[in-house]
């Protein structure tokens, strides 16, 4: 197991060109949020926002946009037109990455929008975040890991791991999430104390940062959207899952110092994850 420390990260870290400009820094298509959780879709467009990607595009109900719009004015918006996600974006090939899962929902027509948008963004070779709703989703379908673009991120806690691997124990879902990373191609963030990342090289990274003040509603929407927008800036997989959980992580360490443990919630992380790069970047 690697630990990740700022020594470990910063050789991995990106720089931004003098003479550049919105298009040279990636476009990250997030899929969130529904009727009944317009949140959701607030605070991973917010983690997105942060993340240095050039372009964020959020892709949900007119009640989740309406909220994005009045937190996060330099969001790209598309409308759903119905209560839950069952319309595919146009023009995916736009996308370097898509981020998809948290406040998603669940209706009849979701399962075939979420099965198609799977199949084009693999056959566009664009990578993913999935999260939440988006695990639950494919917990129920045989050989989920044949339909996951390779190079994307899946981001469980404990909970969704046990119904993506379920019938095991905790010792044994680790031990799967090593094989599911190479069967896929993709890493695994299993979030927690102390997150850990699986990649399909069978390296396992341990978070150094981040606390029980963490452990709240919307906490892993944020890091959905960076990481996404890591991916979509240009990092790899295993490079944004690996400086996502850190940053994330970090942001909530400041938090926890400055209001303690119990007086700060999820959106306030976003507000903090600047200083989560600005350690980095030193």
């Amino acid at each position: 197991m690697i630990s990740l420390t700022p020594e470990y990260l910063r050789p991995k870290l990106l720089h931004r060109e003098r003479n550049s400009h919105k298009h040279d820094y990636g476009r990250l298509l997030i899929i969130a949020g529904c009727e009944t959780m317009p949140g959701a879709a607030v605070l991973a467009t917010g983690g997105a926002l942060q993340s240095g990607c050039g372009l964020v595009r959020l892709h949900s109900t007119a009640r989740a946009l309406q909220a994005v719009v009045n937190s996060f004015p330099s969001a790209m918006l598309s409308e759903e037109y119905d209560d839950f996600f069952h319309t595919v974006p146009e023009k995916l090939e736009r996308y370097n990455t898509i981020a998809i899962g948290p406040g998603l929902g669940w209706s009849p027509g979701t399962l075939n929008s979420f099965m198609d948008l799977l199949a084009e963004a693999r056959s566009r070779h664009i990578p993913m975040v999935l999260d939440a709703d988006a695990l639950n989703i494919l917990s129920v379908l045989s050989d989920w890991t044949e339909l996951i673009p390779p190079g994307s991120v899946l981001t469980p806690h404990k909970g969704e791991l046990k119904r993506l691997l379920p019938s095991k124990s905790d010792e044994e879902r680790e031990t799967l999430a090593w094989e599911l990373c190479a069967e896929a191609g993709c890493c695994v963030v299993m979030k927690g104390y102390h997150s850990r990342v699986f990649t399909p090289n069978g390296t396992c990274y341990v978070n150094t940062t981040g606390g029980p003040g963490m452990a709240k509603g919307g906490s892993g929407d944020v890091l959905t959207g960076l990481i996404g927008g890591l991916m979509a800036r240009g990092y790899s997989a295993e490079d944004a899952a690996t400086l996502g959980v850190w940053i994330h992580g970090y942001a909530g360490d400041v938090l926890s110092a400055e209001r303690t443990e119990e007086a700060f919630s999820s959106r306030d992380l976003i507000n903090k994850l600047y200083l989560g790069f600005q350690e980095l970047y030193k």
